[in-house]
This record gives structure tokens, sequence and C-alpha cells, in this order.
């Protein structure tokens, strides 16, 4: 009998050079996909993804729908050889491949979207004002509380990725404080990220605003199959729910653990990272220990899932 399977896209920091090549050599459906996202972006977004250089593929505007249109590449391959997902779901940025891959958005608008996504956070905070950094090795409740108790400025949980691995936003200095205190509650690492805007957190709720507005130019449909969102970690199922939590998402932190949590509860038993890199693969991994990880982002990978599914 076939496992139920969730099927998870990647978010910011996934993205390398040469990414998806591979199955754009091999298949015309995905060099549709490359096309269709270059002719609404206005650029060759193959050429980004494939040659870079580095410092342009990592400039928040472009990485956004590089990754993205990598991930509904490897999205696609699945769907030719007739593999389907039960649930989907995307960490930050990869929730809107969760929406293209469910449905919600056609291809060209999400990659329009997202490009205009990383414009409106890169304006919300002046470059060197906010910082983010990853906390390991303390419950949340004691991350909650540093944060709260903050005397040089606004700092906030933004990410809880897994069970004593969550990442933090803010001013900087009131971050660099947070980091201070984390070590002295006894964190096993608490590191600034080398990230240039501080998402999932009040800072972004211009950015929210502007993503808002625009979102109402682009035409959404009903999810074809659950979406678990970022924001609540809940199934939605109506456009205007989902667009309220996508603007959500933005300023409030994300909820990874919880969404994993939820999903597993829908009796699935099958994860495919889909798209590029292994970090929700190893996210997944500390958060439940009784399900199969699988990562597809090459013909190697997407044959090792294959086999091992006809083998279970």
């Amino acid at each position: 009998m076939r496992k139920r399977t969730a099927f998870v896209f990647p978010g910011q920091g996934s993205q390398a050079i040469g990414m998806g090549l591979e199955f754009y050599e091999k298949y015309d459906e995905v060099r549709a996909v490359y096309k269709e996202a270059s002719d609404a972006l206005g650029y060759d977004i193959s050429a980004l993804c494939f040659n870079g250089p580095k410092e342009e593929l990592n400039k928040t505007f472009r990485t956004q729908p590089c990754l993205l249109v990598t991930s509904i590449a490897a999205f696609t391959v699945l769907r030719l050889k007739g593999i389907k997902p039960d649930v989907v779901a995307g960490h930050s940025l990869g929730e809107y491949s969760a929406l293209v891959a469910a449905g919600v958005l056609h291809l060209k608008d999400a990659v329009v979207l997202t490009e205009k996504r990383g414009h409106f956070m890169q304006e919300a905070v002046p470059e060197g004002q906010g910082l983010m950094a990853a906390i390991i090795g303390l419950d949340r409740e004691v991350v909650d509380r540093i944060c709260a108790n903050s005397t040089s400025g606004y700092v906030s949980p933004a990410n809880y990725n897994c069970p004593q691995q969550i990442v933090i936003a803010g001013e900087k200095p009131a971050v660099e404080e947070a980091i201070r205190l984390a070590k002295q509650e006894g964190a096993r690492r608490a590191v600034a990220l080398a990230v240039s805007v501080p998402s999932h957190c009040t800072l972004m709720m211009s950015a929210s605003e502007k993503l808002g507005a625009y979102m109402e130019t682009i035409s959404f449909n009903k999810p074809e199959i659950p979406v678990v969102n970022n924001s609540d970690a809940i199934v939605l199922g109506t456009v205007e729910k989902i667009k309220s939590s996508l603007v959500r998402q933005l300023n409030s932190p994300l909820l990874w653990e919880d969404s994993i949590r939820t999903i597993t509860g829908m009796d699935v038993e099958v994860f495919v990272e889909v798209g590029p890199g292994t970090v929700l693969g190893g996210l997944i991994k500390r958060i439940v220990s009784n399900v199969a990880i699988y990562g597809v982002n090459d013909s190697a990978s997407l044959e090792r899932f294959i086999n091992a599914q006809i083998n279970a």
C-alpha cells in the first residue's frame, strides 16, 4: 500500500550555482519551466541559476525566484514520474513553491511575487541595522524569555526550526545582546547569521504591507492538495486565508517544527525535500523519528527515491 507523502520545499540559504542544471538538460518540460519564469522576469533565470555569479545569485530579490523555479523544476520531474504528494509545505520562501505545487499560484506570477518580496524585504530595514542569529541547545521557552527581556532594543524568535534550534531576528544591538545571554544560559551555539534582512519579525511590517497590496494584482486559486502554512502550522483551504498567511509570514515567527508535527498528524510517513540542499531533511530528522526522508534535486537522488518506493 502506498505511504502518504509530503513534499517540502526549501527556503533561502539552499541556493548554489549549478542548481537544477541536470534536470534542465534532461527534460523538455523543465526547460519550459525556466522559459516561463525567464519570460515573466525579463531575464534569463537559467543562466543565473547555472552560472551565477554568486554575488548576484545571493541578492535576496534574485535568490527567491531562482530557488522557487529550481524547486518547481524538481517538482515537475516528480510529476512526470507519476509521483504526487498528499500534502505540501515550504520553509519561508519555500511556501511559495508549495503554493505553485498545490495549484494556488501560477509559476509566472509566483516568480514575480517572490522577486517583489525580496525587494520589499531589503527596503524594510537599512543594511547593517538588522541581524539574525541561530540559537542551538536551548528550549523555546528560554529563547522567548531572553528576547522578551532585551534591554538593547527589539529582538524576537523568528524561526522555530526544530527542538533546540531557534533563529532570532531584530535590531542588531538587541540580537547581539541575546546571543550573549543565550551563551550564559548554556546554549551550545549562538551565532549571527550571514543574512542581510531580519525576516519573520515586526521589522518586516512595511514589507508585509507592500506584499499584501501587490498580491491583490495576482490571481490565486483554491488549493488542489492540502498546504500546511508557516504562520499557524495548519491546513489552509481558502484563498483569503492563504493571502493573509503570506502577509503574516514575513512579520511573525515561522513555525516549522509545529508544521512538521501537523503533517505527521495527517498520517504522513514519507517526506521528500523537493529542490536544492538538504537543510529541511536535517530538521525533520530532529523533529520526528519514525518517518522516511528523501531529497530530490538531481537524477541520482530521484533514482534513490523511486527505488526506495518500489522496494518499500
